[in-house]
């Protein structure tokens, strides 16, 4: 009995060492602090990654609804985030690229990251991953930083026995090939990613390994893959689906009230746009319009891909929408043939100065056409600008056309009518003369807001420019001047509108 009680207080003497227990204390802290303690910690909890591991600022951090994302993920391995623009789904993801990489590396590993379009994962994603390596706190993680010359590059991450990389979403083919024991896919702006793609990726959970799945994006249509998940659609039960709400994105500070409210202003609380982007909600772009949202946004993608090309383009058209003095603007689309360069605003000017800007544009882009609008202080534009000698198309919207749709079976109550509907058929995806727009809010509203109904002579009827404002609270200027830009065309067809 002594000799027990001898060796329980030779531990206890042992335990309540102070010197000791720090030796203790400062191994264990240096065991946690090697790769090895590093995975240890954080492999299943990438919530508590982001927390520990990133340097943040005074109150900075992760908003509640990502560390619940990341939470819940890990316990799916599929996961699904949806809400309004500006949540924070950029730096979600690249935060779970980090995490995979970084507590699975010294096994075999691969992260595959995709996108709607090339563009988010080469402007967007994957500059993302680096602004959030460099806040990385890597005396925390155990190893030295990401060396940019071999370990970290523009669209790739190359450790030592692992990568992480880009691959076009529609490239399948690709993304099926990706073989590992532990795998994570990315889909950023998973809404447009084709269903081939998703497909591609059910493979791999077939097999034994660690593989997870991760969704992000704004909604769009309520129809595709994306949109099946976050329905709960038979056979998707197993993923974790998430609903930001536009009140917890204020909440934590992402998105202002202010934008909320000026947004509900500028695009109708009803409105796709504002489902879609504002509220996270799933909407049809098209509804009792006339144009879809995703074609759109599909024309200002074409846009950046054009715009990042840096190519010369020659000015064709000025469409100018002539406002007075009062709360609207007057609105000049340049075009340059298929392309719309940019939209330029000027707020206030009388019809001397409006003429000035314009014969100075003509002037200076010799061969270019401006189309103005002809009815009321347009009337004065017009006429001041043919005194000069200058190229002008006067747009009368309530003038009779002969215009027909592309069919040549349809006609138009006006040239207003007309001009609508051939941007229509221009932004339609299902034609072959695509146009590119620039990504612009008020110019999308503008452009999703028209309705048509058919008039009492069977003709196509486009809503007034008056009958809009009332309904939406303001003047489509924006789309107004982007329309007249291509209908001087369509007003000197034959027939039709394929005229580009």
């Amino acid at each position: 009995m002594g000799e027990a009680f001898n060796q329980k207080s030779a531990f206890s003497s042992r335990k309540s060492d102070p010197l000791q227990e720090a030796l203790k204390v400062r191994r264990l802290k240096s065991l946690l602090r090697t790769p090895e303690g590093f995975q240890f910690l954080y492999r299943n909890d990438p919530a508590k990654f982001v927390r520990n591991c990133i340097l943040w600022g005074p109150g900075e951090g992760p908003t509640p609804y990502q560390e619940a994302f990341l939470q819940q993920m890990v316990k799916s391995k599929r996961g699904a985030i949806r809400g309004p623009h500006g949540l924070g789904k950029t730096a979600l993801s690249s935060w779970i690229i980090l995490w995979f990489a970084l507590t699975r590396d010294g096994q075999d590993w691969k992260v595959v990251t995709t996108a709607g379009a090339w563009r988010q994962l080469v402007r967007f994603t994957w500059p993302e991953v680096h602004k959030w390596a460099r806040r990385l706190r890597w005396d925390v993680i155990g190893r030295p930083p990401m060396d940019n010359r071999t370990e970290l590059l523009s669209t790739s991450i190359n450790l030592k026995t692992g990568n992480a990389f880009a691959v076009a979403s529609d490239q399948p083919a690709l993304i099926e090939g990706a073989h590992a024991s532990h795998l994570l896919y990315l889909f950023d702006e998973a809404k447009s990613i084709p269903a081939s793609t998703w497909d591609a990726v059910e493979g791999a959970f077939a097999s034994e390994g660690e593989c997870y799945a991760v969704a992000m994006s704004t909604p769009g249509e309520p129809s595709g893959r994306f949109y099946d998940i976050h329905a709960r659609r038979p056979g998707y039960e197993d993923w974790s689906v998430h609903h930001v709400s536009v009140e917890d994105a204020v909440r934590s500070k992402r998105v202002s009230a202010e934008w909320v409210e000026q947004r509900k202003r500028q695009w109708g609380e009803r409105s796709a746009l504002y489902q879609n982007r504002v509220l996270g909600n799933f909407a049809s772009g098209l509804g009792d319009g006339i144009m879809a949202l995703t074609w759109v946004e599909a024309s200002n993608a074409r846009w950046q891909e054009i715009t990042d090309a840096g190519k010369e383009m020659k000015i064709t058209h000025f469409g100018v929408d002539v406002a007075d003095q009062g709360d609207d603007d007057t609105v000049i689309a340049v075009r340059c043939g298929k392309v719309v360069k940019e939209i330029r605003r000027h707020h206030g000017l009388d019809t001397m100065e409006t003429t000035g800007i314009v014969a100075g544009l003509l002037k200076a882009n010799p061969g270019s056409v401006a189309v103005v609008d002809v009815i009321g202080i347009g009337a004065g534009v017009v006429a001041r600008l043919r005194e000069q000698g200058l190229e002008v198309e006067p747009f009368n919207a309530s003038e009779r056309t002969d215009v027909t749709d592309r069919s040549g079976e349809m006609g138009f109550l006006n040239q207003r009518s007309a001009g609508w509907w051939c941007l229509r058929e221009l932004l339609d995806p299902s034609n072959s003369e695509n146009i590119s727009l620039p990504p612009d809010d008020y110019l999308t509203g503008d452009l999703t807001a028209p309705r048509s109904k058919t008039s009492s002579t069977g003709k196509i009827q486009i809503e007034s420019k008056d009958e809009i404002r009332k309904r939406i609270g303001r003047s489509t200027d924006a789309g107004d001047a982007v329309m007249m830009a291509f209908a001087a065309d369509a007003m000197m067809a034959d027939v039709g509108v394929s005229f580009i």
